[in-house]
């Protein structure tokens, strides 16, 4: 009795799991962070007029929330946690801890790739642009 219960509750898992697919992995994470922060820091050195942007590290990620939802017809995740940034600058370094992020994932239709998902429009109609994820050693 207890074998099948326990049949029955792995077979569950298994196509629970199926049906949502693998997740994004801790480094797919960071990718996406560094991608949403390099857009922001263009942004902050154009309207500085820096010469050059900081170097930025991204030290510790920490996902807190993992949404499964679909982005434009295609299965994708909304992820919530912290990270710490090591910012550095020409004369010294700078750490910022526990910075919140929240960022949209979207597995591409074979699977191979994801793109980072940025919600554009309003509530009535979602709509969404999007980044390549590159793949380690993508060429």
């Amino acid at each position: 009795m207890l074998r099948l219960i326990l049949t029955a509750i792995l077979i569950t898992l298994l196509s629970a799991c199926q049906a949502v697919g693998l997740g994004p992995g801790v480094a797919l994470v960071e990718q996406a962070i560094a991608m949403q922060v390099s857009q922001t820091q263009q942004q902050l050195v154009r309207q500085l007029g820096l010469s050059q942007p900081p170097e930025l590290e991204i030290i510790r990620i920490g996902v807190k929330k993992r949404e499964p939802l679909m982005i434009e017809d295609l299965q994708g995740f909304r992820l919530r946690g912290n990270y710490d940034l090591k910012i550095k600058l020409p004369a010294k370094e700078n750490f910022q801890r526990n910075k919140p992020f929240d960022v949209y994932l979207q597995r591409q239709q074979q699977a191979q790739t994801w793109r980072l998902a940025i919600p554009a429009g309003n509530e009535n109609e979602q709509k969404w642009t999007t980044y390549l994820i590159e793949p380690v050693g993508y060429q």
